[in-house]
């Protein structure tokens, strides 16, 4: 019996060792993961800047400010660009969703029939450079807006 239990205590006290391993090992990764989505480096940020500049600040402003009256229709029936700080709507939307307006367009995304002046930017910019560009206008956004953004990110 006492080697019985000797066996037990030992597979037993090897189990909660491994089992701790991999709690641990899984709590880096998941927290670690957490980390690096939440904090952008400067460089990923400094790259989006740039790049907002050259390819969205015609439309959509250099301030990220948005065109005029962006909520009433233009003669065209189109929207006009609007603002990308925290006094727009972009932050109300998911990672997903404006990854996906920044590289399809507008109209691709909406669908229905609805048209948008703005373009997919999918020929032009990389993944990695729509992620920049979108780290960049989180990273301008008040505590507020970016903690409801990244909650409705979240949630999908």
């Amino acid at each position: 019996m006492g080697v019985l239990r000797s066996f037990l205590w030992t597979n037993v006290a090897s189990g909660l060792v491994v089992g701790g391993l991999i709690f641990a090992a899984y709590a880096i990764w998941h927290y670690s993961g957490a980390e690096a989505t939440s904090r952008v480096s400067a460089d990923v940020i400094s790259q989006g800047r740039q790049i907002y500049a050259d390819q969205c600040a015609a439309c959509h402003g250099a301030n990220l400010e948005g065109q005029p009256d962006w909520r009433s229709p233009l003669p065209s029936g189109r929207l006009p660009a609007p603002p990308h700080d925290a006094s727009g709507h972009t932050w109300h939307h998911p990672d997903d969703v404006l990854f996906r307006i920044v590289k399809e367009g507008t109209a691709a995304i909406v669908g229905g029939g609805y048209e948008s002046d703005m373009p997919g930017f999918g020929d032009v910019l990389s993944d990695p450079e729509i992620r920049a560009v979108l780290s960049y206008i989180k990273s301008t956004w008040p505590e507020r807006e970016r903690g409801y953004q990244e909650s409705v990110s979240d949630a999908n």
